[in-house]
């Protein structure tokens, strides 16, 4: 699971004072065509960042998935690493089901909507059979995967996540990084919260703030309000 999010005792000090903020920024992948790589992520409707050329052959081009606040770099003269070996790059999202259609529509061949058989069978390659074609049980977060692969053959690993486990955002950090992600957690509190209106009988006149406390809870894995 992505822990980029992440703040544990590990990462403080002896008193207990967090230490200096380490944002992980960009992941160089290696490509062997950089045009045709550069094509491949626009399609899927990546940012655009930089395309750097210079005068010894070096070239760097930043692309930057919607949401993300990490970048992929690839180009000429970046890295040692052959194409296509980095596996595993995780994107996390809100709706597999949404974000794998709509990979499809750009031309992309993605995975059907698996969870893990055994421990570990995300990474595995596929056709090996530790993959069971449907969502995670109970559709519930971090267990419903979806894999693809650009034209070197670098994998990408959607991961779906709607409550993070407790301790993984800080609550006074908590935020939204697109307009999708935002709507997303309005219709699950919309959903609860009519839920919580069957249970209790009437209609709760401070929604704004039941929906409030519901999307924070749900993002920080606090108990969530009913």
């Amino acid at each position: 699971m992505s822990t980029t999010d992440v703040r544990s005792d590990e990462a403080r000090g002896p008193a207990g004072a967090a230490t200096v903020d380490l944002k992980l920024e960009v992941i160089v992948i290696p490509v062997a065509d950089v045009d045709r790589a550069k094509e491949f992520y626009a399609r899927l409707g990546w940012r655009l960042d930089a395309d750097l050329s210079f005068d010894n052959g070096f070239r760097a081009l930043q692309f930057t998935p919607p949401g993300s606040a990490c970048s992929i770099q690839f180009g000429i003269d970046m890295t040692p690493a052959a194409p296509g070996s980095a596996q595993g790059l995780y994107l996390v999202v809100p709706d597999i089901g949404a974000v794998r259609a709509d990979l499809v529509a750009r031309g992309v061949e993605v995975s059907e909507v698996f969870h893990p058989g055994t421990p570990g069978a995300q990474f595995r390659p596929d056709g090996t059979g530790l993959r069971v074609g449907e969502p995670g049980p109970g559709h519930t977060s971090y267990r419903s995967f979806a894999t693809f692969r650009d034209p070197d053959g670098n994998g990408w690993l959607l991961q779906e996540i709607t409550t993070r486990l407790p301790g993984r955002v800080d609550i006074a950090e908590t935020t939204f990084t697109s307009t999708a992600d935002l709507a997303g957690a309005l219709r699950r509190a919309e959903a609860a919260h009519g839920e919580h209106e069957r249970r209790t009988g009437r209609r709760d006149e401070n929604w704004p703030s039941w929906y409030a406390a519901y999307m924070v809870a749900e993002q920080v894995g606090a108990a969530l309000p009913r």
